[in-house]
């Protein structure tokens, strides 16, 4: 099993980054209404342009508790990505080793949400796609590692890149010594994912959902999920099943449950990524399972309530 790994290498910039975000960097155009939308609603209600992004808005959430994050993605030499950059960098972000493109625009992702919740959303991460490999270069040529000295930290990994390149990362020497935290970026990218599933040094962060798709099957709930992924080959995962009992679980046979607190629903995206990046803080801070995944599910209620500020 793969021993929980915290230190931080000099890379020669102002601030060393005690997390490596790999992914999407982008604008949330977010319409939110506080009416309850089917297919096909048209409700008066607010729209927002945010920075957000699996990897950025995990990014934040681990800024906020006190780290410090760089992010490796693609973002456009455009206004929008100048803009966005600059945003990122008053987070307290470190964006030195983002790769920054002429040729391609800043990525953009949009969805609706009523009372009930997500009602639709279409990401646009066709840049980050793309950009392939160039955005591992600073693992590459000696600024965060390389072949020979691989990155020794945790790296918190979105499945936004391509199934091609995520399976190169799951086979690749320049991440033989992170500890991975690994999230998909929606269910319909999840089976990229299947490349790292049998990865030693990975955790996995899904919902129930996403289980299910891969293990091509249907779970009555979250420790049968964790369960069968295990059995699948996988050596730490955490399974979320919104307002139902979430579950951690690894190869070795440690398990914990527990369920999130009821709260008013006001914001769904950036949900699971704040989730997932108040485990890794907990599990950084030497919680045992059930303090760190009870840790993640109270600040995650706290943002799906509105509580937590953006």
């Amino acid at each position: 099993m793969h021993a929980l790994s915290w230190h931080p290498i000099s890379t020669g910039m102002n601030a060393t980054p005690d997390i490596l975000c790999i992914g999407s960097v982008l604008w949330d155009i977010i319409g939110r209404s506080a009416s309850h939308m089917t297919v096909g609603a048209d409700r008066p209600g607010r729209i927002t342009r945010l920075a957000g992004g699996v990897a950025l808005n995990i990014a934040m959430q681990l800024a906020r508790q006190g780290l410090r994050p760089a992010l490796l993605t693609a973002v456009g030499r455009d206004a929008e990505g100048t803009e966005l950059i600059a945003q990122c960098s008053r987070m307290g972000l470190t964006t030195d080793f983002a790769y920054l493109s002429d040729d391609l625009p800043t990525d953009r992702y949009m969805a609706i949400e009523g009372a009930n919740g997500l009602i639709a959303a279409c990401a646009d991460a066709h840049s980050l796609e793309a950009a392939g490999d160039k955005i591992l270069r600073p693992l590459t040529d000696g600024r965060l590692g390389s072949e020979d000295t691989p990155y020794p930290g945790p790296i918190a990994l979105d499945g936004n890149l391509t199934e091609d390149l995520l399976a190169r990362i799951a086979q690749s020497p320049l991440f033989a010594a992170a500890d991975l935290r690994v999230a998909p970026a929606s269910p319909g990218k999840v089976e990229r994912l299947q490349p790292l599933l049998n990865h030693p040094h990975a955790t996995l962060y899904v919902n129930l959902e996403e289980a299910g798709l891969l293990c091509h099957a249907d779970f009555d709930g979250s420790q049968a999920a964790a369960g069968a992924l295990i059995d699948r080959g996988a050596q730490r995962v955490v399974v979320t099943a919104g307002g139902a009992p979430a579950t951690f679980a690894d190869a070795s046979g440690g398990a914990a449950t527990a369920s999130p607190r009821q709260v008013m629903v006001t914001r769904v995206t950036g949900a699971g990524d704040t989730f997932m990046a108040a485990h890794i803080v907990a599990e950084r801070g030497g919680a045992n399972p059930q303090d760190a995944l009870n840790r993640a599910l109270r600040i995650a209620a706290d943002y799906v309530s509105g509580d937590t500020p953006l």
